[in-house]
């Protein structure tokens, strides 16, 4: 490791962000500095313009991507190496109002259904039972299911902070079929070993991406033909408790939002909702028209 790249770590650290941000961060200054094919201190303000336009007009990265580049390199150059350019305050990703893609309950079953594997089955179906973010899900430990209480602790979530969450009686009977065939003394979904290696010496979860590939082939078998991806399943089991009249502010709670604002976009996703408004707009129309 470079005296640049630790000092940079060190600095993240320090500043209290999330693992998964630290090395999104820090990749981001990587790909600059393998782009220049030079150390990203000696790169100069105009070079970095020129890297931004590649990225937006050439490359032509994702929102989301692009947000991680400017963040990661922003923090890299100003509280890293302590320089300010004028150019980290111009350069911005787009701005974007899409609303995510929403499954229906029967469209979740189906696709749950055609995961073949229990631990993914296991997984996946905690994920959306509990409205987790995938990294939530993967890494839950024995610790965090308080049976007693029917809750599940997510711990050090976005942002650093804890919840609870209902825990479904169906999802920990599942837990406990699954954990029952491992018995790891703290993953509930612990990745799988070197041949000769028993799964209750794993040292570390199953990986995102090994969910992730569950997913799709799921997604794929089902048949539903939605763009959607794991975190779909969070998206889906927020607008299927609005839809149930669960209050807002209680979903908020659950998902681990801090601005009542991010779980408002729920509100555009309900199709009871969109159907009770339909029906008082279809009336108000006859009405004008009687």
């Amino acid at each position: 490791m470079t005296s640049l790249r630790e000092r940079m770590l060190e600095d993240l650290q320090l500043h209290g962000l999330a693992k998964n941000t630290q090395a999104r961060y820090v990749e981001a200054v990587r790909h600059l500095a393998e782009y220049y094919r030079k150390p990203p201190d000696q790169i100069t303000e105009e070079e970095l313009r020129q890297y931004f336009l590649y990225l937006t007009k050439v490359k032509q990265v994702g929102t989301s991507t692009l947000r991680i580049a400017i963040c990661g390199i922003r923090f890299f150059y100003e509280r890293t190496l302590g320089q300010h350019w004028t150019l980290l305050d111009l350069v911005q990703p787009p701005k974007e109002n899409k609303l995510p893609v929403v499954l229906t309950i029967e469209e979740v079953h189906r696709i749950l259904k055609c995961v073949h594997h229990l631990r993914f089955r296991a997984c996946l179906s905690t994920i959306y039972a509990c409205g987790l973010r995938i990294q939530e899900g993967v890494h839950l430990q024995v610790k965090d299911i308080d049976a007693e209480r029917g809750v599940v602790h997510i711990r050090n979530g976005k942002g650093g902070k804890d919840r609870y969450v209902p825990l479904p009686k169906q999802i920990l009977k599942i837990l406990r079929q699954y954990w029952v065939t491992h018995r790891h003394p703290v993953w509930i979904f612990p990745s799988r070993v070197e041949a000769g290696y028993r799964i209750e010496t794993a040292t570390k979860p199953m990986t995102v991406r090994a969910v992730q590939r569950a997913f799709e082939d799921a997604l794929h078998e089902s048949g539903v033909q939605k763009a959607a991806t794991v975190h779909t399943l969070r998206h889906s089991w927020a607008t299927h408790l609005l839809e149930a009249g669960i209050n807002l502010r209680v979903i908020q709670d659950y998902l681990g939002h801090a601005s009542p604002n991010t779980t408002a976009i729920y509100t555009h996703l309900t199709q009871k909702g969109n159907d009770q408004a339909a029906l008082v707009i279809n009336q108000v129309i006859e009405d004008l028209w009687a």
